[in-house]
């Protein structure tokens, strides 16, 4: 199998196995005990936080562990929403659903929502931010990058904007964290969700940064753990695997960088010039390393990935969020795409495992996939 769906999730690194086996079997005391095995569990999670918060870049009490990603969404916003004084809140169109979906539910409850277009690559305007705030402004959420088509948002111009008024600043940065330079005190935002397993770490741990300071409400109530602001008995080989997972992911960040980036730009390059009639979604720079998202007209996006799949190719067409939707990609549709183009996505996300070989191979499987798909379909011109 040749696997590039790693924006949908990373394969575990062995190495980050070995480091959570412990907590698995025999260091299984709970962290709240206050006898030696508990006492060693609760070490081990005060050095996978101190971890998290030096690639980060915050203070280790700046760092709070959750369930995943789409938990830090939902206590970020709605948590912070809560305790603002205001009632008018700010996204983009192209958010995650767990931002999306946690809007909605405040607008069902009594928030003014506001949600920013963006351009034609998919990159929110600061003028448009700008002229959106209102004295009743109380929470800005701007994702830091795109989880379909990879466009990078220039989040401290954002956050900028957003503490010229005074209003605190959210970034789901569960695409960006550990695979591009992020840094949530030269970026200036006041909360930052991220995410394990998207960098080689395990599924069903995430983290919320907030910043000292940052009026927010608790989102889970029960015991004390995690500074008392998020109850729960904690995933202690999870919380020890996202530490040592997000140090790997800082060491040599540059050159995975550049490695990545060249096989993500050979794909871009080998399908727009021997498929006709696509397109590249997304900026064609200011994007993340490993994603490419191409559109192809006259064909399904899922009839594409289940060819794809029977030659061995795991790849997307999108968030997998949203597999079981019939529906054409939001983020598609904001870009202007019609329906029918945006039905036809693949998106291929690479990591530092993938090679140039596959990347070719991907290509040469792909180009008789598309034609055989285009005579098929009423829609071929």
């Amino acid at each position: 199998m040749i696997y590039v769906d790693n924006a949908a999730t990373t394969a575990l690194k062995p190495e980050v196995l070995d480091k959570m086996m412990p907590y698995l079997t025999s260091q299984y005391g709970n962290p709240s005990s206050i006898y030696d095995l508990g006492r060693q569990a609760k070490a081990a999670i005060e050095q996978a936080r101190a971890s998290v918060a030096s690639v980060l870049g915050a203070n280790a009490n700046e760092v709070y562990f959750t369930g995943s990603g789409s938990e830090a969404d939902n206590w970020a916003i709605k948590g912070m929403a809560h305790a603002a004084k205001g009632k008018h809140i700010i996204t983009s169109a192209i958010e995650h659903h767990a931002v999306l979906h946690c809007f909605e539910y405040l607008a069902k409850n009594g928030f003014d929502v506001t949600y920013l277009p963006v351009d034609s690559h998919g990159i929110v305007n600061p003028d448009d931010l700008k002229a959106a705030i209102k004295p009743e402004t109380g929470l800005i959420s701007i994702m830091a990058a795109n989880n379909e088509i990879g466009t990078i948002q220039p989040i401290s111009q954002l956050a900028k904007i957003a503490h010229e008024g005074k209003i605190p600043f959210h970034t789901d940065a569960v695409q960006a964290f550990g695979h591009i330079p992020f840094n949530v005190s030269d970026l200036g935002v006041d909360a930052a969700s991220v995410s394990a397993h998207k960098l080689g770490g395990p599924k069903g741990v995430g983290v919320l940064y907030i910043k000292r300071g940052t009026r927010i409400g608790q989102f889970m109530h029960g015991g004390a753990q995690e500074y008392g602001r998020r109850a729960s008995t904690e995933n202690v080989a999870g919380i020890v695997g996202f530490g040592h997972a997000a140090a790997l992911a800082a060491d040599g960040m540059e050159e995975k960088i550049k490695k990545v980036s060249s096989l993500r730009d050979s794909f871009i390059t080998q399908v727009l010039n021997e498929i006709p009639k696509c397109r590249l979604n997304g900026h064609s720079k200011q994007r993340l390393p490993g994603n490419v998202n191409i559109s192809f007209d006259y064909i399904e996006g899922e009839s594409l990935l289940l060819l794809l799949d029977m030659k061995g190719i795991a790849a997307s067409s999108g968030s997998a969020c949203t597999s079981g939707s019939l529906d054409p990609s939001h983020v598609l549709l904001a870009l202007g795409l019609p329906h029918e183009t945006a039905h036809g996505s693949l998106r291929v996300s690479f990591s530092e495992n993938n090679t140039m070989q596959e990347v070719d191979k991907i290509v040469k499987e792909l180009v008789p996939i598309v034609a055989r798909l285009r005579e098929m379909s009423p829609l071929t011109e």
